[in-house]
């Protein structure tokens, strides 16, 4: 039996998401409005306790977030794009790009305080227009923050998934890695986590490699030279020109889907968790999925 939308959550915010409304409806819709991203299916138990209760929240905050279903039998193409290994996950989409996620049935206390990391009711909103004038906080600060907080409470794991994303904008790769590894199993599937994975696989992959000049010449001198255009499309991504580094893992994916066990396909899933161009990402995402389906 198909989930149902609850009479407390209006129409308008909860909606089914197929891959062709994705860009649309998902990625560019969210650049005004976050989206949260249910991937269900009608035969997984936990996703009929959890389906109604986010149906309940998204009437509650009655238009702060919109809920986008994804049935990941019939959408299998959108949830492989994301890496979905067990359901329910849920994603927040937030100007264009992932912003936090869980996975497994939450009871409501959790999923609210989860939504109230990142999202006030409407109704809840200053009537003054007052905007908060606080300098937001530097990855420094929120390095020194956690840590506190993880010596008060060491048994709080959220808190140092949290150190190991503040350890990464702070440009500590290593110790951002180290906290990454040493998450418990809920959290190392984590839609943040695994941003943060793919940021440093990413690193990982050009950390011994060629200069940007090399690999062109390299790539000029053989167009299937694939080692060097896999590396070139890394560099590109992490020197401010993904546009050019996703044509690259596109070319090996066009002429050599299965190179090094299809790295082509997977250096795209990293690059579109890690990008903020919610445009280009979308665009890309298409290119994609012509090519393999």
């Amino acid at each position: 039996m198909e989930l149902s939308v609850t009479a407390a959550a209006t129409p308008s915010h909860v909606f089914d998401v197929d891959q062709q409304r994705f860009e649309t409806e998902v990625l560019q819709a969210s650049l005004s409005t976050p989206v949260l991203v249910d991937f269900w299916a009608t035969w997984c138990e936990p996703c009929k306790t959890l389906g109604p209760m986010l149906e309940k929240l998204a009437g509650e905050y009655n238009g702060a977030f919109r809920l986008g279903k994804v049935d990941v039998d019939k959408q299998q193409e959108l949830a492989g794009m994301f890496g979905i290994r067990s359901i329910p996950t849920v994603v927040l989409v937030k100007d264009g790009q992932v912003l936090d996620g869980f996975s497994g049935a939450l009871p409501e206390g959790q999923l609210r305080e989860f939504l109230s990391r990142h999202l006030q009711p409407l109704d809840a909103l200053p009537e003054d227009g007052a905007v908060d004038e606080t300098p937001p906080e530097t990855p420094e600060q929120a390095i020194g923050r956690l840590q506190q907080a993880i010596a008060t409470d060491p048994a709080k794991s959220e808190l140092k998934l949290e150190l190991a994303l503040a350890l990464m904008r702070a440009g500590q790769a290593s110790a951002a890695e180290a906290e990454l590894t040493a998450l418990p199993a809920n959290l190392a599937i984590d839609a943040r986590a695994t941003r943060l994975r793919s940021e440093l696989d990413l690193l990982h992959a050009v950390k011994d490699a060629p200069s940007l000049a090399e690999l062109h010449q390299r790539v000029q001198a053989d167009a299937s030279d694939w080692a060097a255009r896999d590396q070139l499309g890394v560099r590109l991504l992490l020197e401010d020109d993904p546009a050019d580094g996703l044509e690259q893992f596109l070319t090996i994916l066009k002429n050599a889907r299965d190179w090094n066990d299809g790295q082509a396909k997977k250096r795209l899933l990293a690059a579109f968790a890690t990008l903020d161009d919610a445009e280009l990402v979308g665009r890309y995402r298409r290119r994609m999925a012509s090519l393999l389906f």
